[in-house]
Parts: C-alpha cells; structure tokens; sequence
C-alpha cells in the first residue's frame, strides 16, 4: 500500500513525482543558499558563483523545464508501453525490489559514465552540447538538470528508461528509484558540503567529488554520476581532493594528482 493508491496510477507518479521533488528539493537548497549561517559550508564564494558562472538563474530554470518536459513525454511513452492495463502488477518481495533498485543504479551509472565521457572526449559534441552544462562552473542546486535538450534526452532520459527496463522493476518500484536518482543528482550539485548529510556521507562520489568534475583542472576526471566512482577508479580517470578551509570563509574540493 502507498500513499497514491486509489488516486492517480503508479505510472503518473512515476513520470511527474521525480519532477515536482526536483523542485522542492533543489528550491530548499535555493532558499537557504546565500544564508549567511551556511557560508562556512560552501565549496564556492558568492563572489565566484557570480563572476565564474557564465549563465543566469531564469536562463536555467527554462533549460530545466524543458528537460523534464522531454522526460515527462518519453517517462509516458515507455510506461504506455510496457504497462498492460488489463493485469494486476503484483510486487515482488523486498529483497527482489533491492536487487532491482541496485541493478538499475548500477545500469545508470554505466550509461552516465560512458555517454558523459565520450562527450567530454568528442570535441564536437562538448563544443556544442556538453558546454551547456559547465557554463555552471559553480554548481548550484537547481542547475543539476541544466543541459542542453539533446544531452538531457540522451544522458539522463534515455539512461533512466534504459535502468528501468533492464532491471525488471514495476513502475511502482520505478516512483522509488528515479525519485531517489533526483535527490541524488540534486545533492551532488548543491555546492555545499553539509556535516549531516547523508548522500555526503554514504556515497563516495558526492557533492565535493562532482565538483572537481566542474573545475578545469578535473574536467578531465571524475565524470561518474549519479552513484558510485567504480568506473572512474577502474578506467583512470578517478581525480581524488582534499576538502580544505578557505581564509575567506567556507570549504574547497582542491583537485590532487595521482
């Protein structure tokens, strides 16, 4: 039994839950951002983030919107797809949902990892697609799906519909993981290192490790996302940082060479 039983379908709260969550999760980072108890904790200076980024808020808020348009299209499409309205979808037991849950964050990150790389590596393809997202050279929160649409429909859209159909899980299940893969994307976008925060804490590539990935000496590295760091570590390009104290107030992911 979930919350939504009985009112809207498993497949509607899997194609706009992850986008309203985006929202509420990222428009929380937003407001408390700039607060001034927060300073100490940012990975950037509000005088980088406005002199670095070479992009403005209402700008990315329209790319975002058109992103999770594109997504809500394709997250509909697939579930008209593979849903048959005429069987009951029973759920599996838990332990199958986990292995499910693993087995499409796994997919995901190797999606991610390979499609983010070779757009790196592809100098057309960065020139004219990838850019878009690192003219957030400070990232912020609301800016984690600013893409341009093809890498949004390519990187994040198709790799999550790709996760969902080799993993076997019920849209159900789907509401769960791609609601949590939002909160992590989010997180590792929020340019501040908080001491309780749990994806921080749990997973090793998070907020500081991603932002190495923003910077110009790691643009080259760390392209893992959103789980694990296993593909970087195995295939070279793992950049590993100190979280050091700025005199000016605040943290920084500081690159080091292997």
């Amino acid at each position: 039994m979930v919350p939504w039983e009985g009112y809207v379908s498993d497949e509607t709260m899997g194609t706009f839950a992850p986008i309203l969550l985006y929202w509420v999760y990222a428009g929380g980072y937003q407001l408390v951002l700039h607060r001034r108890p927060l300073e100490r904790y940012r990975l950037h200076t509000r005088a980088e983030e406005d002199e670095k980024n070479l992009v403005g808020l209402p700008a990315v808020v329209r790319g975002v919107l058109l992103q999770q348009l594109v997504q809500a299209i394709v997250a509909m499409i697939l579930f008209m797809v593979t849903s048959d309205s005429s069987t009951v979808v029973v759920q599996p037991p838990i332990i199958i949902q986990t292995f499910q849950f693993l087995v499409a964050m796994l997919v995901m990150d190797s999606w991610q990892y390979f499609v983010h790389r070779y757009m790196h590596q592809n100098k057309f393809l960065y020139r004219h697609i990838h850019s878009q997202h690192h003219r957030l050279i400070v990232p912020y929160a609301i800016g984690a799906l600013y893409n341009h649409p093809l890498e949004g429909l390519l990187l994040d859209t198709v790799g999550g519909a790709i996760s969902f159909l080799i993993s076997g899980m019920t849209p159900r299940t789907s509401v769960f993981f791609f609601c949590f893969a939002v909160l992590k994307t989010v997180d590792d976008h929020c340019g501040l290192w908080l001491p309780y925060n749990i994806f921080q804490h749990l997973f090793q590539n998070n907020t500081a490790y991603h932002d190495v990935h923003h910077q110009l000496q790691g643009s080259k590295y760390n392209y893992s996302q959103p789980f694990f760091s296993i593909w970087d570590r195995i295939l070279g390009t793992h950049m590993p940082y100190n979280l050091v104290s700025r005199k000016e107030g605040g943290l920084e992911a500081r690159p080091l060479r292997d």
